[in-house]
């Protein structure tokens, strides 16, 4: 083939999105032509993204999805793109919101801050500026972090939202984020989300002591076929299991953390009290 770029796909996660697009175009016997025209780009565009000239964006690794037939699986080019986008993640979390977006039931277990799901913009800007001054993100890694979570949130206010069950260990919200300008909106949140009439709030308080099962955060997801997906953080690393063996365990673990958390009525009543004390 005339001009054919040879590509090396360790060069960069650009270079391995492109070497993975042309693979997936000549699979189809597709030329760059003809993949654009369904996109609505042009084939030199197609062309510089394969090479590595081109950054791919949101809208261009949707389109791929569509084009594909990959909307929504853990092959999808949009995972990839926030993969790419997102480097400052965590191993597994991009895999995992692609996951989460498609849930049917998200169950959560946080310590120490409020789960990103139910952060208010203020308080999600205030936890990604500490991390600045702490210099393990850079300000522009901020701002994507801020803005991938309004994404997350986004994609799950829809007509039909998924059962969401949180409970929050008591450090959650005893432990001041930003200072009482932000904690009074971020508990006033919490409450709203309490009643919503499909989310389940608990708190674990720390009287419960050796009880509680988790010792670090813990997603659940309930998918539509009725499959669980976990995704666990440690302080360096996450990990995303799908394998029924080691996710029942967790499932078990945290009807167990249910059972001996606070109701939903003792957990709305312990923030509305705390929140007296903000402005």
């Amino acid at each position: 083939m005339v001009n054919r770029k040879e590509l090396n796909p360790d060069a960069s996660p650009e270079a391995a999105f492109g070497a993975r697009l042309r693979s997936s175009r000549e699979a189809r016997g597709w030329k760059q032509d003809e993949l654009a025209e369904q996109l609505g780009y042009t084939g030199r565009h197609i062309s510089a993204v394969e090479t590595g000239r081109k950054p791919p964006t949101l809208r261009f690794s949707r389109g791929l999805d569509v084009a594909f037939g990959v909307e929504g699986t853990s092959e999808s080019f949009e995972r990839v793109w926030r993969e790419i986008r997102h480097g400052s993640l965590m191993e597994g979390f991009p895999e995992y919101v692609g996951y989460e977006a498609r849930a049917v039931e998200i169950r959560l277990y946080e310590i120490g801050i409020i789960p990103g799901l139910i952060q208010t913009p203020d308080y999600a800007r205030v936890l990604a500026n500490g991390a600045v001054q702490r210099g393990s993100i850079t300000p522009e890694q901020a701002d994507e972090r801020v803005s991938f979570l309004a994404e997350r949130q986004a994609a799950l206010a829809h007509p039909k939202p998924p059962m969401m069950l949180l409970v929050m260990d008591e450090s959650c919200f005893r432990r001041q984020v930003g200072g009482p300008e932000v904690m009074g909106p971020q508990l006033d949140r919490l409450v709203e989300f309490a009643e919503l009439p499909n989310t389940m709030l608990q708190i674990a308080t720390y009287d419960i002591g050796e009880r509680r099962p988790f010792n670090l955060p813990v997603n659940l997801l309930t998918l539509s076929d009725r499959s669980v997906v976990s995704y666990v953080e440690s302080q360096t690393q996450g990990h995303l299991d799908r394998e029924l063996t080691s996710v029942l365990p967790l499932l078990t673990a945290y009807h167990q953390l249910q059972a001996v958390s606070t109701s939903q009525a003792e957990s709305i009543a312990m923030l509305r009290e705390l929140r007296k004390g903000t402005p």
